[in-house]
Parts: C-alpha cells; sequence; structure tokens
C-alpha cells in the first residue's frame, strides 16, 4: 500500500510541475479532477448485479452509471470512491450462474472448476440428457444442459441454484462491499443469505416481491416500493370504478407471480371476483398469446389487470390490439413497469409512482435519453422510468453511506469454514447502519428507509391518450383514490363513459332459466305442455314480472325457459332442489314463485323481491258478537277503570277545596258536602257539573273536563267496534293457539314452511301438505276432528289468492313472520344481477306491477284485514300522559291556594301557633280558619257603605209621592240594591253589630259589588 502511496505522489508531482509550465487551463482542470479520484485512499467496491438482456437492466446499468459521475461531480472533496463492478446475471438463476465463464466448442464448461480448503474439484461437463443439475441427491432445473458432479458439491449450492456463483465471485475474488441488484425478486431472495452471511448489503431496487421482507434479512435493503403498495391501488381502482369482475394477466416468472396473491387478495377484499388468471411464459409466442386472449373475449369479463415485464407487456397489448380487445367495452390496467412502455395502447391505464417535478431531474432526464443510446439498441425511451430512477437514488445512497463509514478496514475477515471459506466484510456491519441512515432529497423526492425499506408514496393514476400519458389521479394509502374531475378517462375506443367492467351476452350465448311445475296457484306460474309445438309454454304474474323487467335493461338479454318437471306434469323435487340446480350450473337462472330466504341464498344470489313478504295464517271464521250483559265494562281494562275512578274523586275533592270559602254551594253539613264532593265529580263525566266561581278551580275544571271529553271518545268508540264492526270472529287469533289445541296446520307442498313451523316449535307430525286452494278450504271445512286442519299457514301472496276465491269465510289472523318475498335467482357473483335488481325496484312502482297484481289476486274487496285481531281494550298506559297532565294541574292549582291562604292570614296563623295547645288542638283551629267563609269587605267598609246607602234612600222618599209608597223619580242603583239588599238578606242585619246614633235606623249591610 505504501509504494503504491508513493507511486501516485511522484507521477502527481510530474504531471503538476508539466501542467503549470504549459499554462492550459482546460487541462489543468481535468487534472483537478484526476487528482481528486487518485488522491481518494478508500475505494469501495459495488458489485451491480442486472439482466443486460432487458430493457430494465439496460435503464438501470446507464442510470448508475451517472449516479457516480454526478454524485463526485457534486463532491470532489469525498475522501471515499466506489467503484462499480458490472455482471450480467442474465435472465433466470442459470443464466445469472455462468455470467463471465464461457463453453468450449468441445462442449465441456470452461473456467468453472472451483477448490476449496479440502482441494476437491468440480467437473461439470455437457450433456443432452434432460437438464438437471444434482445437489447432494436434490434436482435443480437448467435451461441448456445437465451438470454432472463427480464428486459431492460443496457449500456453495446449499441456497439450491448455482447462481450464487456469480455473488461469489464478487464477494471473493473482487470483495465487494455492496452489492446493487439484483434486477429480479428470484435472484435475490439466493444474495439475502449469502449477504447475511459475509455481512455485505444488498441493496435492490427493482426487486419488489413482497415476500422479500428486509425485517427479516438484516443485510438486504430495498430502495423501492414493495409490490403490495402496487396491489393495493389497483384494487382500490377497481373499487372506484364499481368493477365487480377482473381477470389478472400475469407473466408466469418470479416477477409477475410475486404481485399475484397479493393482487388477488386485495381485490377480493373490496368486493371483486377473480374468476380465474391467465399465465403467460416470457418466451411465449404471439400465436400463443393470441390463443389466450380469444378465449377471454368469449367470456364475459371487460377488466383485465396486465403485470408483466416491458418485452412481454407490450406483446400482449399489441396482440390484443388486433384481436380487437381495444374497443368500447374494454378495461386494461397495467402495472407501473409497463405504463411507460411505448404504444401499449390507447385509453390503457396504469400506476406510476409519483416524484416531485425539480429542475434537476428534468436535466438527468435530458442527459439520460442521450446517454441511453451508448448502451446499444433498443426501444426508444424518453423516460428512464421508476426502477432507473430508484437505481439512481439507491446509487447516491451507497455512496453517502460509504462516505459516512469511519472505519478504515476495508478488508475481509476470516470466515468460519462455510461457503468455501468466504470471509466476512469488516465495515459491512457500519456500512449498513450508514446506507439505512441515508437522507437526502433525490430525484425521487426524499429517499429515507424506514426499517431498511423505501417508505410508500404517492402513486400517479395515468392515462395513455395517443402517444402520451395524461394524469387522471392519485392514490394514497390513506385516502385511496381521488380521481381529478377536470380530465376524465378516456377508455379503449375513445369514451369517456366508464365501461360496466362486463358485457351480456357473450359469443352468442342464451340465458338458460329453471322456471318450477307446480299445479294449483296458476296465478302465479303456470307450464302447460302444447302438443301442437312439443314445448312448454309459460305465464303467469311471476314469468310477466321476469319479462317486464328483462325488456327494461339497457342492452339485449337471450334466455329460454326450462321446466322444472319431471315429466308428469310434476315439479321434478323441492323448491330447494331446483334453487341448487343454480349452484351445480345446470341453470343460469331460477323464475317463478321462489321465496328468498336464507339457506337458499347461500347457493345463489337473489335479486329484489317484487312481492310482498310474510307468512301467516288463514283461519275459519263465526259469528262472534258479545252477548254478555258487561259488555259495556269491556272497552276499557281493569286498570284504566280504577284510575278513572281515583281521578274523578281527587278533581272532585280538589275543587271542593278551592269552592268552600268562596261558594256556598259547596258549603254546609258535613254530610251534604261530601255528597257535593261526589256528585260534582261524576256530573264531569256527562258535562252537567255546577259553575264555580274560583278561577284556579275553573282552571282545574277545564283540564279535566278536556281529559273526561278525550276518555268518553274513546271508550265509546271502542264500546262501539265491539257491538258492531265485530260480527265475525275467527276461531284461533294466532299460532299459539293452534299449537295449545294440538290442531292440526296445514301449508302449501314444496315449501320451504316445514323448516319454518318447526322453528315455532310446531309438532312435525300435525301439520300437512295441500297443493291448492281448493284443498285449503275443503281442510279447514272438515276441522281436526274430521281429518282436516284448523289453519293454514303459507305467505301472504298465496294467502291473498286464496282469500279472493274464497272470500267471506275464512280470515287472515296472527303474527306475519318476516321473510322476504319472491325473487328472481342468479348464480353467485352474477354481473347481471344488479341491473336485474334495479329494474325489479323500478317495475314494482310502475302501474304495469299494479295491473299485474289486480290480475293474480283479483278485484273482490275481502276484508280480510279486519280479522287480524279482535278489538281489545284500552289500556292505562294509552292514557297516562292525560292523567299526568290534569293530576299536575290539580295538585298545582291546590299548592298555589293553601300557600295564598297561609299568607293571608299570616298573624292569625301565627297566632295559633303561638299558643300552649296541643297539635291537634292547633290543627283544629287551622281547620276552622279554613272553613270559614271569605269575607269579601272589611267591617268598618260595610259600614261607610251602609251610611251612604241610607242617606240615598231617605232622599228619596221625600221626593217621592207620599200616598204611593213608591219613589217618585228613578232610583239610583245604589238606592236599589240597597233596598233589595234590605227585603231580601233581613236576617243578615240582625247579625250586625249595633247601630251608632248617628246612623239611619233602617241601614244595612250593603253588597260590594252595589257600590
Amino acid at each position: 500500500m505504501g509504494d503504491r502511496r508513493a507511486v501516485v505522489v511522484v507521477v502527481g508531482l510530474i504531471l503538476f510541475i508539466f501542467l503549470r509550465s504549459t499554462g492550459d487551463d482546460s487541462t489543468w482542470k481535468s487534472f483537478g479532477v484526476f487528482a481528486a479520484a487518485t488522491a481518494a485512499e478508500d475505494i469501495f467496491r459495488v458489485g451491480v448485479i442486472l439482466d443486460l438482456g432487458m430493457t430494465i437492466g439496460k435503464i438501470s446499468r446507464s442510470c448508475i452509471a451517472m449516479a457516480v459521475e454526478d454524485f463526485y461531480a457534486a463532491n470532489p472533496r469525498y475522501r471515499t470512491r466506489i467503484e462499480l463492478i458490472f455482471r450480467d446475471a442474465g435472465s433466470d438463476p442459470v443464466t445469472a450462474a455462468s455470467a463471465g465463464w464461457s463453453i468450449s466448442d468441445s462442449g465441456v464448461i470452461e473456467n468453472l472448476s472451483y477448490s476449496n480448503s479440502s482441494a476437491c474439484e468440480l467437473d461439470l461437463s455437457w450433456s443432452f440428457s434432460p437438464p438437471q443439475v444434482s445437489d447432494g441427491g436434490s434436482i435443480y432445473h437448467l435451461t441448456t444442459a445437465c451438470l454432472q458432479l463427480k464428486i459431492p458439491p460443496p457449500a456453495i449450492f446449499v441456497s439450491g441454484s448455482i447462481q450464487t456463483l456469480t455473488t461469489l465471485e464478487l464477494v471473493k475474488e473482487k470483495e465487494v462491499h455492496v452489492i446493487l441488484g439484483p434486477q429480479r425478486s428470484i435472484q435475490a431472495k439466493f444474495l439475502i443469505d449469502l449477504g447475511n452471511r459475509t455481512h455485505v448489503p444488498i441493496v435492490a431496487f427493482s426487486a419488489k416481491r413482497p415476500t422479500l421482507s428486509p425485517s427479516i434479512s438484516p443485510y438486504f435493503l430495498r430502495a423501492a416500493m414493495d409490490d403490495s403498495t402496487q396491489a393495493q391501488a389497483i384494487a382500490d381502482i377497481v373499487e372506484h370504478f364499481r368493477w365487480r369482475e377482473v381477470i389478472p394477466i400475469i407473466e408466469d416468472s418470479d416477477y409477475g407471480n410475486g404481485m399475484t396473491p397479493f393482487l388477488v387478495d386485495e381485490l377480493q377484499s373490496r368486493g371483486a371476483a377473480v374468476p380465474y388468471q391467465i399465465l403467460i411464459h416470457l418466451n411465449s409466442s404471439a400465436s400463443a398469446i393470441a390463443a389466450e386472449l380469444r378465449h377471454l373475449r368469449s367470456n364475459r369479463t371487460r377488466v383485465f389487470i396486465v403485470h408483466a415485464s416491458h418485452e412481454l407487456g407490450t406483446m400482449i397489448l399489441s396482440q390484443a390490439k388486433a384481436e380487437g380487445m381495444m374497443g368500447d367495452g374494454f378495461v386494461w390496467i397495467v402495472s407501473y413497469g409497463l405504463i411507460l412502455s411505448p404504444g401499449i395502447g390507447h385509453g390503457v391505464i396504469g400506476l406510476k409512482p409519483f416524484f416531485p417535478q425539480s429542475l434537476r431531474r428534468k436535466d438527468f432526464v435530458k442527459r439520460w435519453a442521450r446517454r441511453f443510446e451508448e448502451f446499444g439498441p433498443g426501444p426508444a425511451l424518453m423516460d428512464p422510468t421508476a426502477f432507473g430512477l430508484w437505481a439512481y437514488d439507491a446509487t447516491w445512497a451507497v455512496a453517502i453511506g460509504a462516505e459516512k463509514v469511519k472505519s478504515r478496514n476495508l478488508n475481509f475477515l476470516p470466515g468460519d469454514g462455510d461457503f468455501g471459506g468466504l470471509g466476512r466484510s469488516a465495515v459491512g456491519p457500519e456500512l449498513l447502519q450508514a446506507i439505512s441512515d441515508v437522507d437526502f432529497e433525490g430525484l425521487t423526492g426524499r429517499f429515507h428507509l424506514a426499517e431498511r425499506q423505501r417508505e410508500s408514496s404517492i402513486l400517479e393514476i395515468v392515462n395513455v391518450v395517443g402517444d402520451g400519458l395524461t394524469r387522471v389521479g392519485y392514490w394514497t394509502r390513506a385516502r385511496g383514490v381521488n380521481m381529478d374531475l377536470r380530465r376524465p378517462v378516456v377508455w379503449p375506443g375513445g369514451g369517456w363513459a366508464t365501461p360496466k367492467g362486463w358485457e351480456w351476452p357473450t359469443e352468442g350465448r342464451t340465458l338458460k332459466l329453471g322456471v318450477p311445475v307446480k299445479p294449483g296457484f296458476e296465478q302465479f306460474v303456470n307450464v302447460t305442455w302444447n302438443p301442437m309445438t312439443g314445448s312448454h309454454e309459460f305465464s303467469g304474474f311471476c314469468i310477466q314480472a321476469f319479462l317486464e323487467v328483462i325488456k327494461s335493461l339497457p342492452y339485449p338479454v337471450l334466455y329460454e325457459f326450462k321446466a322444472f318437471d319431471d315429466g308428469h306434469g310434476n315439479n321434478n323435487g323441492s323448491y330447494d332442489d331446483l334453487v341448487y340446480q343454480v349452484f351445480l350450473q345446470e341453470f343460469d337462472g331460477v323464475v317463478g314463485d321462489v321465496t328468498i330466504v336464507a339457506n337458499r341464498s347461500q347457493y345463489v344470489d337473489f335479486t329484489l323481491p317484487f312481492t310482498d313478504s310474510g307468512v301467516t295464517m288463514v283461519v275459519p271464521v263465526r259469528e262472534g258478537q258479545s252477548r254478555s250483559w258487561w259488555v259495556f265494562t269491556q272497552p276499557l281494562s281493569w286498570d284504566l277503570w280504577l284510575a278513572s275512578l281515583c281521578f274523578v274523586l281527587f278533581t272532585g275533592l280538589v275543587v271542593w277545596l278551592l269552592e268552600h270559602r268562596v261558594n256556598d254551594e259547596f258549603r254546609g253539613k258535613p254530610s251534604n258536602q261530601a255528597g257535593t264532593v261526589f256528585y260534582f265529580s261524576f256530573s264531569t263525566l256527562v258535562f252537567a257539573h255546577r259553575e264555580v266561581v274560583s278561577n284556579w278551580a275553573r282552571f282545574v275544571v277545564v283540564v279535566w273536563v278536556f281529559v273526561v271529553l278525550i276518555l268518553t271518545s274513546s271508550y265509546t268508540a271502542s264500546l262501539t267496534s265491539m257491538l258492531t264492526l265485530q260480527q265475525l270472529k275467527p276461531t284461533m287469533t294466532d299460532l299459539g293457539d293452534l299449537i295449545k289445541r294440538n290442531e292440526r296446520v296445514g301449508y302449501l307442498n314444496d315449501s320451504f314452511l316445514p323448516g319454518l313451523l318447526k322453528q315455532l316449535k310446531v309438532d312435525p307430525m300435525r301439520i300437512v301438505a295441500y297443493s291448492s286452494p281448493d284443498e285449503y278450504a275443503a281442510a279447514m271445512d272438515r276441522g281436526t276432528e274430521n281429518g282436516g286442519v284448523g289453519a293454514i299457514v303459507d305467505e301472504i301472496p298465496y294467502l291473498k289468492v286464496f282469500l279472493n276465491k274464497y272470500c267471506g269465510k275464512y280470515a287472515m289472523v296472527g303474527p306475519t313472520y318476516k321473510t322476504n318475498g319472491f325473487g328472481f335467482a342468479f348464480p353467485k357473483g352474477s354481473l347481471i344481477l344488479p341491473d336485474v335488481s334495479r329494474a325489479v325496484l323500478n317495475f314494482t312502482e310502475s302501474k304495469v306491477f299494479e295491473e299485474l297484481e289486480r290480475k293474480a289476486y283479483g278485484t273482490k274487496d275481502c276484508p280480510a284485514e279486519s280479522f287480524k285481531m279482535a278489538p281489545r281494550s284500552l289500556e292505562l298506559c294509552n292514557f297516562g300522559g292525560l292523567f299526568l297532565i290534569t293530576g299536575a294541574t290539580s295538585g298545582g292549582a291546590l299548592l298555589v291556594f293553601l300557600v295564598s291562604l297561609f299568607l293571608g292570614n299570616w298573624s292569625h296563623v301565627c297566632s295559633i301557633f303561638k299558643t300552649e295547645a296541643s297539635l291537634p288542638s292547633k290543627l283544629l283551629s287551622l281547620l276552622k280558619l279554613f272553613d270559614q267563609k271569605e269575607e269579601e269587605v272589611s267591617p268598618r267598609e260595610e259600614m261607610a257603605v251602609g251610611a251612604a246607602a241610607a242617606t240615598s234612600a231617605a232622599s228619596t222618599v221625600v221626593a217621592g209621592d207620599p200616598g204611593s209608597g213608591f219613589p217618585s223619580q228613578m232610583q239610583s242603583p245604589l238606592s236599589i240594591s240597597s233596598c233589595a239588599f234590605e227585603q231580601g238578606d233581613a236576617e243578615s242585619i240582625v247579625d250586625n253589630p249595633p247601630l251608632e246614633d248617628n246612623e239611619a235606623p233602617d241601614q244595612g249591610v250593603v253588597d260590594r259589588g252595589s257600590v
């Protein structure tokens, strides 16, 4: 090392003296670059493993070379330099294994001898037997030759492939400190174990297989996003456009197969079906690809996802265009390894990593386009693609990491005997940490390895329009798809309307629809045999409904009805059997009176229902008018009767308390007052109560009269319904009555009802199947005692037909058990199902549907619904709010009255409580205070008013006719009132105090109202 430094110094001094003597500035600058390079003491050797036979390999090589040049041009004073050692790994592990070695004309592979510490040698000879290689008993596939091992193989074959030979040569002979690459995931997984053993970091920029996890491989770093991110984005695009079925077209290689399971899982988690996948080998011919595409075209799916390398992907898309699969209705989604390929097809959409715009990247792209031509013939590309930019940034990261390493020991330490005695890089752990900690702004944005892997970034959704790309949206992991409304997607064929993702029919395919054959209810499905045509004819409500629905679809659908019969005019099994035929792919659907139930939905998908839903029962009816003497008590329940009585008495008591001091009609003997309370209370029920004078009492009475009005009206209505409407009464009201009476129950043959009845605790031995309305009526007429049934349990549509025929004799009663009505059945995941369901919804709201219902159910106005439940007594809970209002009103008025009474007589109340009397005596005094009639004027006011009245009366007598005994002039109101008081209330004068000397002898107490 010291001799080398001395030589460099001497040569540098000679050049320095020579250049200074010439005075050429340009030559001097070149020497400055040379001097900076030669002055670097630490050379980090970087192995680069690429597949130079592929476009991505060529792009990556050019970008890596330019990255080294740009990095040291920008950092000329760095003390480290990286030296690139390129190796062509080929297109598969075997080709990679033989990189750098040749085969002689004699057929013997040259330069493949390898000696380990035991001096054992490999003799690998050419053979034309089936391509195999033996590894201690294991067989490995080769593409061209059979390698015959003449001695037990060395440890270098434990990885399962001789691809490791290239890396071994880089590590053992070249002693590289870092490996950039390899290009393919299958090559990377062979290197990871070697990197872990030798402490050589493996920095991959295009091996994106998610299973290659840096978290479990300490010396593996990924400088790109893995394919799981792309799989999520593609699945979100499918979900955004509501495509329900897609077909992936995958390259049959490690590159393609690595993303496939993640893509399928993401699609299925979003509800998109993947009926099958198309795997195309790298070496497939154009004719083989065209045959696969023709097979795809014959199917209904029109959404295809292509994940392949540039060469294979462009061939697939060009063949699709030749087969007419780039027209209207088709959707092509490509991964970002293919989207930048020129001429892939107008209307294709794909993903592209989003890189922020910068002058630096724009300048690099221009320089790269010129530089790329130096690497031989290839496709004319104007962009280095994401892989090239990732390779560029990865190279910068390695260079920055190398500069950060403080250790000067760049040698390899002795190994532990494994891998033929390979050593371990002394600087490997420190270099690994330095690269992992790198954080800078690269061409692709911020370069930072989170857990030794490039963080997920934004993806662009791009659309191929002509020869260019148009960004139509973005995708992020947090927000999913965000489309740019200003830039609508141009789809294959040039249209802007989003394709529905499937096409029906395909290649003239006709739907084969099964129809049940069940005589009895021909109103719904009627299948008859026409001997003239030798075929079945189909009619009925369900058939007509289906015809109307299919006719309203926005595209034509070819179909034919097939009778599900046994050859004798009967159903060939139950309805469950018919539905299961769809699951077995015997039918493409079922049209008929098929009820939507849970167990059937496990095998098929149903449209929305087009009939009433629910199961109930029909029973005979009989005369049911009540003849009881006490029928008048039935409208109200016993708790409501009791509550009404209590509030009647409570309201009467409150009114008596409020009126006792001011109203003479509420005064008198206790027995009379008790009668007054009861009489007043009950008289309010018929609005015959006496007048009250207290405002608080009036308020209470008004509210109570309102409550009484509602109570009496409700009572009258309920009693009327019991006496007039309930002319007929069902023999039973619910299924519980049937079970208690041990009645037999009838149901419709070939239906799901036996299972439902079993759930409802009906004895299976007590149920009987019938097939027509006539059989229903005959069975109920006989009754259980005579071999019939007590009731029929069936779905509401059937019972409507039955009651329309036998109106008045039977009634639909009891609770309705939930079902979902009739629906059309299609296979699971059927693409036509959503459109048919929408058409069903529109059909059920149309007048055509109403007309078909009238035709099926009839036009008779049969009052069957009036028998669903007998009138029931009114309960307390129905009037709880009213009782709360009147109770609060009465209680509040009474409280205010008592407070006013005690406050108005506060001095008297205080004097009562200040006495030494016992508590009962005090309470008695308070009661006496309450019992006193409220005086309307004070004694002093009464005497003053009486004197004025006497004076007025005397003057009137003097001015009048002495003989008449009446005043000669009209008397004033005051004198009239005074006279009226003297004549009418003579007894009250006796009770007044003695008159004063100056008062008139005939003066009385005058009422305040006449003053």
